[in-house]
């Protein structure tokens, strides 16, 4: 996608202001908190653009499914029988949730990401060090769709950019509502998909979100999203920190202890680090004895 001159001048020159970025470092990395922020319009974020970046990217890095879904599945949903781009364009009526993955694999949605969590970027590094592996998600949406209940393992802040929704957040790391079982197949390549329980619900954040409001999401932290009654489009902006990767390979350590018959203890939350186990697995998969 080529970038027509106008573009770079369709982003606000300060997308989080001095408040929000105050409210973020406050709250940066554990705590979800709602954020104002200033795009609530770009030509890059029109529907017509993002079907087209749907054509634009591998297979691999779009996902859409129909929308009319309870808030637990088991397994990947359904397809809704459209492709990426109908769904998208004819999202009103579809009834169905689509995800962009990676959008920063197309140079001007890179640009539009790593502009925006430049702004943050000093929050960031000083609470959990250098800003890794950033990426963006495009979410969207029909109206009431339901994206299920899951964990993301980066973090995130959700922005939203027309429409509204309800994200329903448990706390992170809490067995209560994500086994530490689920953690280890997770970050083994399995399923991001949870196991829900209507038991769950008392227990929940809810967190609306209104075009040029974003929320924190922490790592790891289950969530479900409702979506509000119009078609909605909503920009996840995500980077990871060494201490997620090193809870990652605490995790896949973990997993490797548990099929030996062992009963490993969970890997600790912000500001425990995971070293021994995290290292441990590093050097087991530099000598090739892991598949991961």
């Amino acid at each position: 996608m080529n970038a027509p001159a106008h573009f770079a001048d369709a982003l606000p020159a300060t997308v989080f202001d001095r408040p929000a970025r105050r409210r973020f470092a406050a709250h940066y990395p554990e705590r979800p908190h709602i954020l104002t922020h200033a795009l609530t319009s770009h030509p890059l974020l029109e529907i017509e653009a993002l079907a087209q970046l749907a054509e634009q990217l591998p297979l691999s890095s779009v996902e859409y499914n129909r929308g009319d879904l309870p808030i637990g599945v088991d397994g990947k949903p359904g397809s809704n029988g459209m492709t990426i781009a109908e769904t998208i364009r004819k999202v009103a009526e579809a009834e169905s949730w689509a995800v962009l993955k990676n959008i920063e694999q197309v140079p001007v949605y890179h640009d539009l990401l790593l502009g925006l969590l430049e702004e943050i970027r000093p929050e960031i590094e000083a609470a959990t060090g250098a800003m890794l592996t950033p990426q963006g998600f495009i979410f969207v949406s029909s109206p009431n769709s339901v994206t299920p209940y899951h964990f993301d393992p980066e973090h995130n802040i959700l922005l939203q950019i027309r429409g509204s929704k309800v994200m329903t957040q448990f706390p992170a790391g809490d067995t209560r509502f994500v086994p530490d079982e689920a953690h280890e197949t997770y970050h083994s390549g399995g399923p991001r998909e949870l196991k829900w329980d209507d038991s769950f619900l008392q227990h929940g954040t809810e967190f609306p979100l209104a075009p040029g409001e974003a929320l924190f999401v922490p790592v790891m932290a289950p969530h479900f999203v409702r979506n509000g009654p119009a078609p909605s489009v909503s920009l996840s902006i995500t980077w990871r920190s060494e201490w997620s990767y090193r809870e990652s390979d605490a995790r896949i350590f973990n997993a490797i202890l548990r099929e030996k018959g062992l009963r490993p203890a969970a890997p600790g939350r912000w500001p425990q680090q995971n070293y021994a186990k995290a290292y441990a697995f590093r050097v087991m998969r530099r000598l090739g004895l892991t598949g991961n």
